[in-house]
């Protein structure tokens, strides 16, 4: 598997071997120790998975930007399994060099790409195709409670979201009245 830094060095890039031949194709989808490995080899905290989701979304669906507090704060190893997203995580820790910056990296049911988001990031993606579907393990169980939310397209971010011209775009309430990073509730 091969792991691509990225310009904030807690997340991290996926992206696996895949064997194809006339038949289809076999990949490792997740290896713990792999896994593992490539987070310790950074001095990164190695977490332990306890739920799986499954999203599926139409073409336009934008969902986050996302992030549970503590003590429920969430880690997320996400891919597409099919169709394409842009992916997005955004660093809110208050005391993080990095605080405020994001990174994106389109993941599809094609490349196989995966994306590493500790806790103490916002989470969101768009759908860029039709029928796409999302797959996500976290390091801890959905809390209402400490479930929290941060506005899109906060101008403070300038997220380059990759978004055609003409596309209706759709969200829930939740995500288009979501407040922005100033003044939302952080790590």
């Amino acid at each position: 598997m091969n792991v691509i830094e990225t310009k904030i060095k807690d997340l991290l890039i996926f992206e696996p071997r895949v064997f194809g031949d006339d038949r289809g194709w076999f990949m490792e989808s997740f290896n713990q120790h792999v896994f593992e490995k490539a987070l310790a080899e950074r001095g990164l905290d190695i977490p332990q998975f306890v739920q799986d989701n499954h999203s599926f979304s139409k073409k336009g669906v934008l969902r986050g930007l996302h992030y549970q507090l503590n003590p429920h704060a969430q880690g997320k190893l996400v891919r597409v399994v099919q169709g394409r997203a842009w992916d997005v995580a955004v660093d809110i820790r208050k005391d993080s060099e990095t605080f405020g910056q994001w990174v994106g990296v389109e993941l599809s049911g094609e490349n196989h790409k995966q994306f590493w988001i500790p806790a103490g990031f916002a989470h969101g993606f768009i759908a860029l195709e039709d029928n796409t579907q999302f797959l996500y393990k976290t390091t801890d169980y959905y809390s209402k409670e400490c479930e929290r939310s941060i506005l899109w397209n906060d101008e403070d971010l300038s997220i380059e979201w990759p978004i055609e011209e003409g596309l209706k775009l759709l969200l829930t309430d939740k995500d288009s009245l979501a407040p922005i990073l100033k003044v939302a509730e952080l790590f």
